[in-house]
């Protein structure tokens, strides 16, 4: 795809060209669809950075988006809790924390993911936070501040009817000089059918073509018999049928307790947003989802999302899954941990798996899937569908139970400001020079 941006023809922003952005030090928006490869070069970063020593705030506006990061939510860190507003008098009982004081010291670099689900007045709050313990009245004290999503995921959790209130309305925001990196390769579906679908919907263009494309897969039969996760949209559907699932399975139960150590608000926090249970109770058959990521020497041993069967137990009872590739894994406890610079300030420990027969559409975010069982009949909010159907790597491995008109619909604010996010994508790329301000020596690694 290419954009024509003042009679001058200029092709999608690609990793390779965002990557020289985020190393010329700007505050960066890193965007686009779902499997554009956002998150993998947040993770390439935050290695360069650790790499050099140079100090980085690994955020996310959710718990669950944190753990997949290996960070900490940005409420957390900032100090903000679930405060709605930070009044002088409160910000200045921030300043006096010790733990914050430290926590700044070092810090340069501010990443924050999942930015579509930050209110616009909380990331105003982190903005003033970062000011007064830097002291330093640039945008967030002076920090790069680089953030990465998509507005067309789900939004923020907004009380009642109101609108949503997304982070780019924040009163800080036109004073970032935000570099917008649109990118739009995609390496996670290669499915031309699904591409078309789900780049229709980010268009807000449903053709009745596209409409027959999803009927056809309800009800249809999976290739290869795969056995799909079943996404639904409410938590009490996921619930009943996890449950009813293992207790049809007439094995000896195993029971996997998780562990912790650290600062116990900390701790309940990667309690609450780990997707490992507390209590995980496996059997032999019982149809398990990864929930971490593990590289081995480079190699991707498993991914966040990939599914597998238990097929039986070690000698230290440990499970044994098998994946849909036929490849037997050994798995151990694994770690989440919330580290502050180079100091772990909170760690739990659980098998990194969970009952995989069914998870929520929300909690399914940052996941990629072979196959899928889809009810989207009861869809409820913008994006939803759009959240769902790109979780698929191909559509052969949708197999749809239902869907109704709200699943089709994206927020009309966003879609308008994508369009803006586009054009501004195409200026990055024609104005890349290195950060600097007054006072202030590039930030360029």
């Amino acid at each position: 795809m290419y954009i024509k941006y003042f009679h001058t023809i200029i092709k999608d922003m690609t990793q390779k060209e965002a990557w020289k952005i985020l190393l010329a030090g700007h505050n960066v928006l890193l965007t686009g669809q779902a499997g554009s490869g956002k998150t993998f070069l947040l993770n390439k970063y935050i290695v360069h950075l650790k790499s050099r020593g140079i100090g980085v705030a690994i955020t996310a506006s959710t718990g669950i988006a944190a753990t997949h990061i290996g960070g900490r939510t940005i409420h957390s860190w900032a100090g903000i809790g679930i405060k709605e507003r930070l009044s002088s008098r409160e910000l200045q009982s921030l300043i006096k924390k010790s733990y914050l004081k430290k926590q700044f010291e070092k810090i340069e670099v501010l990443l924050i993911d999942e930015i579509s689900m930050l209110h616009a007045h909380r990331l105003d709050m982190v903005d003033s936070v970062c000011r007064a313990l830097k002291k330093n009245n640039l945008p967030f004290g002076g920090l790069q501040v680089v953030m990465s999503g998509d507005f067309f995921q789900l939004p923020p959790i907004s009380p009642g009817n109101e609108e949503a209130e997304f982070a780019y309305k924040a009163k800080v925001w036109p004073e970032m000089d935000v570099r917008v990196c649109y990118l739009e390769e995609q390496h996670r579906q290669k499915d031309r059918s699904l591409t078309r679908i789900l780049n229709s919907l980010r268009s807000n263009q449903i053709s009745d073509e596209i409409v027959a494309l999803l009927q056809a897969r309800i009800g249809q039969k999976l290739e290869n018999d795969l056995r799909p996760v079943r996404l639904f949209t409410h938590n009490v559907d996921v619930d009943a049928i996890n449950n009813q699932e293992l207790a049809l399975i007439k094995e000896e139960p195993f029971v996997f307790k998780m562990t912790s150590g650290g600062d116990k608000k900390l701790v309940e926090s990667l309690r609450k947003n780990c997707l490992a249970p507390a209590d995980l109770v496996l059997k032999k058959g019982a149809l398990v989802m990864f929930v971490k990521n593990k590289f081995k020497e480079d190699k991707v041993v498993y991914v966040n999302g990939t599914t597998g069967t238990v097929i039986a137990f070690a000698e230290n009872n440990f499970p044994i899954v098998r994946l849909r590739s036929g490849e037997e894994i050994l798995v151990g406890p694994d770690s989440w941990t919330i580290d502050d610079d180079k100091q772990i300030l909170a760690r739990i420990n659980q098998i990194p798996l969970r009952l995989a027969w069914a998870i929520t559409v929300h909690k399914s975010q940052g996941m990629t899937l072979e196959a899928a069982e889809i009810d989207l009949s009861k869809s409820f909010g913008y994006g939803m569908g759009y959240v769902a159907l790109s979780r698929l790597s191909n559509l052969s491995g949708l197999y749809l139970l239902g869907i109704n008109d709200m699943a089709y619909r994206l927020d009309p604010q966003v879609f308008a400001y994508d369009q803006e996010l586009l054009n501004l994508s195409v200026a990055t790329q024609k104005n890349n020079r290195p950060r600097t301000f007054k006072g202030q020596a590039s930030l360029a690694y």
